[in-house]
């Protein structure tokens, strides 16, 4: 397949995608449609009255036949002095009508391509949130964003300043197409010798434009990165004083995309003189000939100056088909950026006829699963767990061991690639994957918090919550006291994540969260190892409620936190190489034992061993 036909394919699916999403607002694409269509023929009115002015009362030609019979219709006065009112009265009121159409063509199409816009950014976004966690480690945040906020306002682009004009343009050229040919035949084949001419810069240049406007787009994605990046990480910035080379750093993406900026430009305002050279060239043989004409007698002042008229209706048109590849391709790079994560599966999905799970025991088991993040490269090599209901299993194990990925399997973040994860004996990937994320709550390391009250945020997983739920939740996880001296009580507004309070204080209202959900499954991740000694007994106290009655996976470099764990799993390098109680585990002298050493010293290990 030639690249040609593979650009040309490429557009057209382009184009079925922008219709897609038009029909969904097919009202409003109609009154855009039906706007245009009435412009149109007002163009080909607008002319008339000035041929009438010029021919029947200037220079006096008589009325043909026809025209006698639409004023005598009409009942207008055929004398040159009342006639010249009405032309002009004509031309006045064509151009309001003109204006009042203009006013409304341009409200249907802005409410028609907003509506279309976050039509596209809602299903982008709703996209992302079902994407799977190793999608968005490998994405960065702030392109995301602009695709969200930005790219899709290509979908307007396509259909309201490309696709609608297209269909307004032929409807336009046929009639100004068949009036000029009635007017006169040879001036309408010589204002159409351009088009081939045309048609050679549109093929020259269509690959190049849409080329540059997805690079175009691509630098200014990876600013937002910059930007994104840069403001997350602000306490590191200031405190090693970094905020010049950022400057640095800023100023050169920025520099980037000026460099293709008007690189882009520069190809869209060749391809634009171009096409503007052949229809200025258009024009120039048909005043030279249109003049011969007039002078000759074959054709009159009137006829001429409508004729003129009606070339430039039908050059516009010519030049808005030919500008919609210009149009198009400026806005297929943002297009492509879309489509590119539309298209992306979401590798963690509702199987055909997956069931719904309600109520569950807790009974969770990791037969000889299999799984990692690059093909080739598995985390875990035939991991074998199982938690009975009510149970805690602590996971601890050496930095990058796969404790994290382990928990992940639970909720469905992942699906393994050998193996199976069940709970109370169902295959979690048979299941509706809301239905099993419902059973399951989660307490990160670093626990997120929203910029919304303190009450939003502790009823995030449970927004049906009534106020007594959320205070009890408080008051469970020793968030209470704390939140009663904020200057709103529940009602105090967090900061962006929760930058307002310490982060003992965010860790507790994470574990209120979970309290409040009620899930039979609780996974923590590390809740305890950024945290002082003081503020890690009440979060001990609060996890104790939490876990009561739960089966608990617990996750922890920290070792005080998983002695009263009912099994430790001890994973290494993908593969659990131990399981045991604390003693247990001690006695054995293993992996375990040696990283008791390492946090509380070898002496202590080796007197709890004797005591065991």
């Amino acid at each position: 397949m030639s690249r040609a036909t593979s650009q040309f394919d490429g557009m057209i699916r382009l184009c079925g995608w922008g219709l897609r999403y038009s029909l969904r607002r097919w009202p409003a694409m109609l009154a855009v449609l039906l706007a245009m269509l009435l412009k149109t023929g007002l163009d080909v009115l607008a002319p008339w009255p000035m041929k009438v002015l010029v021919d029947n009362v200037l220079y006096g030609k008589p009325f043909s036949a026809s025209m006698s019979r639409l004023l005598h219709g009409w009942m207008m006065p055929t004398d040159r002095a009342t006639l010249a009112t009405w032309c002009v009265a004509a031309t006045v009121v064509l151009f309001l009508l003109g204006w009042c159409v203009g006013v409304v063509s341009s409200l249907a199409n802005i409410a028609f391509g907003q509506r279309m816009v976050y039509d596209l950014a809602a299903d982008l976004f709703g996209h992302l949130q079902r994407m799977s966690l190793r999608f968005h480690a490998r994405k960065s945040r702030g392109d995301l964003i602009r695709r969200v906020t930005t790219d899709c306002g290509a979908i307007s682009t396509i259909v309201k300043d490309a696709l609608l004009p297209v269909a307004a343009s032929v409807f336009s050229l046929v009639a100004m197409f068949l009036v000029m040919w009635r007017m006169d035949r040879g001036l309408t084949l010589l204002s159409l010798a351009v088009l081939p001419y045309m048609i050679l810069v549109f093929r020259r240049y269509s690959e190049p434009m849409m080329q540059a406007g997805y690079v175009q787009q691509e630098r200014e994605g990876q600013l937002y990165d910059v930007v994104e990046q840069t403001l997350s990480a602000m306490p590191v910035v200031q405190a090693f004083g970094r905020e010049d080379d950022n400057d640095v750093r800023f100023r050169g993406h920025t520099a980037g995309i000026l460099s293709v900026t008007l690189g882009a430009t520069n190809i869209q305002m060749r391809f634009k003189i171009l096409m503007g050279l052949a229809t200025r060239a258009g024009t120039a043989a048909i005043l030279w000939l249109g003049a011969r004409r007039v002078l000759a007698g074959t054709l009159t002042v009137g006829d001429m100056l409508v004729f003129l008229s009606y070339l430039r209706s039908l050059y516009g048109p010519l030049e808005s088909l030919m500008y919609t590849s210009s149009t198009i391709q400026g806005a297929a790079g943002s297009a492509l950026r879309v489509r590119e994560i539309m298209e992306t599966d979401h590798e963690v999905t509702d199987r055909p006829g997956a069931r719904s799970m309600e109520a569950t025991r807790g009974h969770v088991r990791l037969e000889q699963v299999t799984f990692g993040y690059e093909p080739g490269q598995a985390v875990l090599k035939e991991v074998s767990l199982e938690a009975l209901p009510g149970q805690t299993i602590a996971i601890v194990g050496p930095t990058g061991a796969g404790k994290s990925t382990l928990v992940s399997l639970v909720p469905r973040f992942f699906d393994p690639w050998d193996g199976r994860v069940s709970i109370d004996g169902q295959d979690v990937r048979g299941l509706q994957l809301a239905s099993v994320r419902r059973q399951v709550s989660v307490v990160l390391q670093e626990p997120f918090l929203f910029p919304m009250s303190v009450a939003e945020n502790i009823a995030y997983g449970r927004p049906e919550a009534t106020r007594k739920e959320i205070e009890d939740a408080a008051r469970a996880a020793n968030a209470h006291g704390f939140i009663t001296a904020l200057p709103d009580g529940y009602e105090t507004m967090v900061g962006e994540r929760g930058a307002t309070l310490s982060g003992g204080e965010r860790q507790r209202l994470s574990i209120a969260r979970a309290l409040l959900k009620d899930a039979p499954i609780l996974i923590l991740d590390e809740p305890t190892s950024s945290i002082d000694a003081e503020t890690e007994a009440l979060l001990l106290q609060a996890l104790q409620r939490l876990t009561l009655g739960r089966t608990t996976f617990i996750i922890a470099h920290r070792l005080s936190t998983v002695r009263r764990a009912d099994r430790i799993a001890v994973v290494e390098e993908g593969r659990i190489v131990d399981v045991g109680g604390h003693d247990e585990l001690l006695r054995k002298g293993g992996l375990y034992a040696r990283l008791h050493a390492l946090q509380f010293g070898g002496a202590a290990s080796r007197s709890e061993a004797v005591r065991a």
